[in-house]
């Protein structure tokens, strides 16, 4: 599946200062030319006005300046920066043990730094040879999990190790209301409310080699084990342990035992 990176949009400006009339001072000895100087702007912009249109010129208050400045809102929004909802650690790279022939993994942990409910899902341009575990959640205002990355790392041509790769995972996220289930079809149902988080590159390291980044990751997937066997455990009970099939509760059993004992010695002392 191959990724488009982010596009930014970009304003040049040179539109704005087309309608930029200069300040009328009153009670100077340069306002009539000020004023001249304004009349005749106005001119022009009646004029260029005319020439391409044939209704007349927005008068102020009108909705057309009203739809203006809507839109010109609208494009001060598109400028501003894409406010982030999660935190990734690492937060450019996956790092995988170079180890041909074998299945490598990668871990990166994921915040919700947002006060509301977040989904996520992952993204790859090699699907058949990379998944994820999850593949995508959702996640509470300042929850955090650590997402397995698996990779079957190629034999190398000529015997080549690389030290980058084309592969790249795309992070996206999604805010939603509420606590809800994660299903990859949320996206495709709110493609305009899906952000681009971050395109993750691939990176790999020598297994042999100790480094920050090595350290860091064995750290991160033995954090990712730990938390999947905790999911796996059923949850504690601390009332009374079930036997055999769930029908005798020890403490039952205790007391029958000590009743048929009960039983048994009065039985002796009435035969004597």
């Amino acid at each position: 599946m191959a990724i488009a990176d982010r596009q930014s949009s970009h304003s040049d400006g040179k539109g704005w200062n087309f309608f930029k009339l200069p300040f009328l001072n009153s009670g100077t000895s340069s306002s009539n030319t000020t004023s001249s100087s304004a009349s005749s702007a106005s001119h022009n912009v009646v004029h260029h006005y005319h020439h391409h249109h044939h209704d007349p010129p927005p008068v102020e208050g009108s909705a057309s300046v009203t739809h203006s400045s809507n839109s010109v809102s609208s494009v001060a929004r598109s400028l501003l920066p894409t406010r982030r909802r999660l935190k990734l650690d690492p937060s450019k790279k996956l790092y995988f043990p170079y180890e041909p022939g074998k299945q490598a993994r990668s871990a990166i942990k994921i915040k919700n730094t947002s006060k509301s409910y977040v989904a996520f899902k992952f993204q790859t341009t090699s699907p058949k040879s990379c998944f994820m575990r999850p593949p995508g959640a959702v996640l509470a205002p300042g929850e955090s999990i650590i997402a397995t990355v698996f990779k079957f790392v190629e034999l190398p041509e000529n015997n080549e190790r690389p030290e980058k790769s084309g592969l790249k995972f795309k992070i996206m996220s999604l805010k939603v209301k509420g606590a809800t289930d994660y299903i990859p079809e949320m996206f495709d149902e709110q493609k305009d409310q899906v952000t681009v988080e971050q395109i993750l590159r691939v990176v790999f390291l020598d297994p042999e080699r100790s480094t920050s980044a090595l350290e860091k990751l064995k750290r991160q997937l033995a954090d990712a084990d730990a938390a999947l066997e905790a999911r796996k455990k059923p949850p504690e009970d601390a009332g009374p342990k079930i036997i055999g099939e769930g029908l005798v509760i020890d403490e039952w059993k205790e007391r029958r035992e000590r009743y048929l004992a009960k039983q048994q010695v009065e039985g002796v002392v009435d035969s004597v």
